[in-house]
């Protein structure tokens, strides 16, 4: 569905919210416009040589905020980028890592761009040259600006331009820093392509085991059997939707795409989908599901949970009203305008808001960061040595049980779980939700704590003003 005509833009949007926090905070004068507006944006236009002729693209890199650095952010490929956009996103960076305590600022990159227009060899030669434009102003760099994969982008790209990087910077021992998101094999870490849709997993979760936060939203129990409506089954949304169903026992009842949608009232199997998908490139025509061609219409589908998990401003003054959903999660930037919101919160349902629901994916760029700049993959050191310590208990409570023949024994797949040490993988998503509770739990006490705050989004951006604002005073401003 198009945003309204007469809907704020999407900088707009993030500057209403952040202006509606800092009204409710006692703020040095003069710092919420600083910390509101954005540092820098630079445009860049390049000719690439396709098929014989030169064919220019426009790509941009804002900076939001350098109150930390490096500053950190997505680079995103879509025939709809422009500057308002990559303007936003840098904002909403900078208050989600300042969320969610990843130390960096916040940037955004994009390239206008339709991906599917060019082979790979094609979009090799674009992106190195996009990459290169960028690397030689310091706006790709593991210690000023450090890019992710964002929409129309994934590792694929990230490996280019890291590898662009390093050609340029032959003797910078941390070159494989400058990017993250980057494949497991050149640098990049176990979990980070699951790490937003993870993220919003444990962002429910959380928000499950807060009865009161679920009774406000008109729920109960646990996420077992809640139907829950995707829009978009790209990278965030089909992981968020996959464990969500596997992990959680929640109902995926409908999944929007590109070229309509589908709808199952007793659940969709999201692999299944998911292969048909890839064979098909549509939802049209797949078993077992009602489909409609107006896939938005599928938004106001009758459901517990929605998560918009692609575009910005797909819920808005012209369909907010008829969203039937109880608890929205925002799984893509700003997919909620302001005028929305204000009409959601009115109707009693609750929003978990992006810059929190969606920070799985700069939480673990940042493991991914600092796995670059260690040298070391995590649990290398120490995973054998907890091994051991774990079979010395083991084989304790082996000899206990014999001695005094207690008549018990421990079962076989207790021992080998308790035995396996934590590897990588296990770590990342150890971090990932240690992350994830720890922000909801500091956004709910704001939230619950002053009659003043309306919503977690309130109270989200109160949190990141206040630590952007104590590292610019600490800096001297």
């Amino acid at each position: 569905m198009e945003q309204q005509t007469n809907e704020l833009s999407f900088q707009e949007t993030v500057d209403l919210y952040f202006n509606k926090a800092a009204a409710l905070m006692d703020l040095p004068p003069g710092l919420a416009d600083k910390i509101r507006v954005c540092n820098s944006v630079y445009t860049v236009r390049f000719g690439v040589r396709l098929h014989g002729e030169i064919k220019t693209f426009v790509g941009y890199r804002a900076v939001h905020s350098e109150h930390m650095e490096p500053v950190k952010g997505g680079i995103r490929f879509a025939n709809a980028v422009n500057q308002d956009e990559v303007e936003a996103l840098a904002a909403l960076m900078s208050y989600k890592c300042a969320l969610v305590e990843a130390p960096f600022g916040g940037s955004k990159g994009g390239l206008v761009i339709n991906p599917r227009d060019y082979n790979d060899e094609e979009m090799e030669l674009i992106t190195r040259r996009f990459a290169y434009e960028l690397i030689k102003r310091d706006l790709i760099n593991p210690s000023q600006n450090v890019p992710a994969p964002d929409m129309g982008t994934s590792e694929r790209e990230m490996a280019w331009i890291a590898d662009q990087y390093a050609r340029i910077n032959t003797t910078d021992i941390n070159a494989r820093a400058c990017v993250t998101g980057k494949p497991v094999h050149a640098g990049g870490i176990n979990g980070r392509t699951e790490a937003t849709g993870r993220g919003v997993q444990f962002a429910l979760r959380e928000f499950f085991r807060h009865k009161d936060d679920v009774k406000l939203a008109g729920l109960d129990g646990s996420l077992a059997g809640k139907r829950i409506v995707v829009q978009g089954l790209g990278n965030v949304g089909y992981h968020a939707a996959s464990l969500l169903a596997k992990e959680d026992g929640a109902l995926i009842t409908g999944i929007i795409e590109r070229r309509g949608g589908i709808f199952n009232p007793d659940g969709l199997d999201v692999e299944a989908v998911r292969q048909f998908m890839d064979e098909t490139g549509c939802t049209s025509g797949y078993p077992d599901a009602q489909h409609t061609k107006d896939g938005a219409s599928l938004l106001e589908a009758e459901c517990d949970i929605l998560i918009p998990a692609a575009l910005e401003g797909v819920i808005n003054v012209g369909n907010a009203d008829r969203i039937k959903a109880r608890l929205i999660i925002e799984a893509a930037n700003g997919p909620i305008t302001f005028k929305a919101d204000e009409i959601l919160n009115r109707k009693g349902t609750i929003i978990i808001p992006d810059l929190y629901a969606n920070a799985g994916g700069v939480t673990v760029s940042y493991f991914e960061w600092v796995k670059n700049l260690s040298h070391i993959r995590f649990g290398r050191m120490e995973r054998r040595q907890e091994e051991k310590r774990h079979e010395m208990l083991i084989t304790e409570l082996k000899r206990l049980s014999a001695d005094t023949k207690l008549g018990w024994e421990l079962s076989p797949d207790f021992t080998d779980a308790y035995l396996r040490g934590a590897g990588e993988l296990e770590l990342v998503r150890s971090g990932l939700d240690d992350t994830m509770r720890t922000a909801y739990q500091a956004m709910r006490e704001v939230w619950h704590s002053r009659d003043d705050v309306d919503s977690l989004r309130t109270a989200g951006f109160m949190i990141a003003i206040e630590r952007i604002t104590r590292s610019y005073l600490t800096k001297g401003l």
